[in-house]
């Protein structure tokens, strides 16, 4: 891969950042007219090498091509797990989501895991001056528990620190089908409630399993209860009619409400998390991008969001905003084929590599699990170049709160602004990765994954995991695919791993394995 180094202009950038920096620290309100505005936009299960940036060739993906060459594309950015909702986790509150017992992939019944009264990038931010907004996918629970779908769901994005939230209700594959703004289901009459329930279906009301004949997509695995548009869930589901979504729709309508969010909050500083529900499954890309792609809806769902993408970037140059907007994309974790549905993902995959040279996949501890694209562009400040250094989402809560003058800090989040502006490239030396409650190291160019029971492969998604029954050692700068084990021919590069890792976990391996087997 070719590496680009740091231009002349070297000085010129960090001064520039600089003065960023101090006028939003100045304190007066001639100040929040230069703050910057702040976009994050966050794929759903896109890989390494689904990006033509990062090697994809079969893909075409122009718009996010221009944000990885024309900012910093980083080789080494990191998801903080291999599965959605405890990366969305991380990424929120800048703390590592192992410590939270309830981050973990969550059911659309979950009750909200962020604590309201745990500090969060949004609340952050709105203390320096921001408008927050969330659009998209959420999947960090909502309410109590105990939901009442007819009245406003709380607690939500709005009391995390999300001046405005406009989400699905759960995830894509999972009941209810309905989005929610504020709080409140759109487009829901009183006249015909929602109801919804994951432990039993509503009387009269066809399922997947029985119905295959209503099913315009055929369910793999696990997604086999209440149809809706063609599509069996996970979860059953009655009434609300007026206010279940269309899914070829979806990314129109999430793309029209950031577009709006952004033209009606362009005279302050405004933090706008856009969580894209591509390529996730089930994949709908509106028919103006089906056949895009020539490799089925995962690849059509790729092209339509990098469209997305373009459209969005379309609307800060518009707005007059682009210059004095930092946007930052990434994925969730890492990819994944079939995960529940057939539609041809397998079969029309071709030579495409979506993990690129990397091994495993979404829930897994190699690389490919929590390894993905990741990228920083802001126009006339940051200078394109190739970053090898090492980020984790989760060190975005306390990079942005350098930028926006809080001397606020994530529990785990390192404070990286020059490596995500792309002056400076020391970047975190220890990284702890997670997938499916299992955890591993990264330190410098040495990955140690600690041997844990169960499979070795997810047959459903046919995806390494990364279990063994022995320590696992690699050599990422010599073995960047992670074939060749070292661990018994590096003892003391093995023992001095294993302290690392206990140290961070702050309990014995043998402890730690225990607990994440429950």
């Amino acid at each position: 891969m070719e590496k680009r180094t740091f231009f002349t202009a070297f000085g010129s950038i960090a001064i520039s950042m600089l003065s960023v920096v101090s006028c939003t620290n100045a304190g007066n309100n001639s100040s929040a007219a230069i703050k910057p505005n702040i976009v994050i936009i966050y794929a759903d299960d896109l890989g390494y090498g689904d990006v033509g940036a990062y090697g994809a060739t079969r893909l075409k993906t122009p718009n996010l091509d221009m944000l990885a060459n024309g900012g910093v594309r980083f080789t080494n950015g990191y998801a903080t797990s291999a599965t959605c909702t405890p990366s969305r986790y991380a990424l929120l509150t800048g703390q590592y989501p192992w410590r939270n017992e309830d981050a973990k992939i969550l059911p659309g019944s979950a009750p909200l895991i962020i604590d309201t009264a745990q500090m969060t990038l949004p609340k952050m931010l709105k203390e320096k001056g921001y408008y927050t907004g969330v659009v998209g996918k959420w999947h960090l629970g909502l309410g109590t528990g105990i939901v009442d779908w007819n009245q406003r769901v709380s607690p939500g994005p709005n009391e995390v620190g999300f001046d405005y939230a406009y989400i699905m209700a759960a995830t894509q594959d999972r009941t209810p089908t309905v989005f929610l703004e504020n709080g409140l289901v759109e487009g829901l009459e009183k006249d015909d409630p929602l109801f919804v329930d994951y432990e039993k279906n509503f009387e009269g009301e066809p399922t997947g399993l029985d119905n295959a004949e209503l099913c315009t997509m055929k369910w793999h695995h696990g997604h086999n209860n209440s149809i809706h548009n063609g599509i069996p869930r996970i979860g059953f589901q009655k009434g609300g009619k007026s206010a279940l979504w269309v899914d070829e729709d979806m990314a129109d309508d999430f793309l029209g409400k950031a577009q709006r969010y952004i033209q009606e909050n362009k005279t302050k500083p405004f933090f706008l998390y856009y969580a894209l529900q591509q390529p996730h499954f089930p994949r709908t890309p509106n028919q103006r991008f089906v056949g895009s792609s020539g490799m089925g809806p995962r690849g059509d769902a790729i092209v339509e969001a990098d469209w997305c993408v373009g459209e969005l970037i379309k609307t800060l140059e518009t707005e007059g905003l682009l210059e004095n907007t930092l946007i930052i994309f990434s994925s969730d974790n890492g990819p994944v084929l079939n995960d529940g549905y057939y539609d041809d993902a397998v079969e029309k995959l071709g030579d495409h590599k979506p993990a690129g040279p990397l091994r495993g996949g979404k829930y897994s501890l190699f690389e490919a699990g929590t390894r993905v694209p990741f990228m920083a562009y802001w126009k006339g400040k940051i200078e394109p170049m190739v970053s090898d250094a090492i980020f984790s989402h989760v060190d975005l809560f306390s990079s942005l709160a350098k930028l926006a003058g809080s001397e606020t800090r994530g529990p785990d989040s390192q404070e990286l602004l020059e490596v995500l502006m792309g002056t400076s490239q020391q970047g975190r030396e220890e990284l702890i990765l997670e997938a499916t409650s299992r955890t591993a190291l990264r330190k410098g160019d040495w990955v140690m994954i600690p041997p844990y029971k169960g499979p070795a492969l997810q047959t459903q998604v046919n995806i390494e995991l990364g279990n063994s029954k022995e320590f696992q050692l690699y050599n990422l700068k010599e073995d960047f695919g992670q074939q060749n084990n070292l661990a018994k021919s590096e003892p003391e590069k093995l023992q001095e791993m294993i302290k690392t890792f206990e140290n961070i976990r702050g309990t014995k391996f043998e402890e730690i394995e225990q607990l994440e087997l429950k």
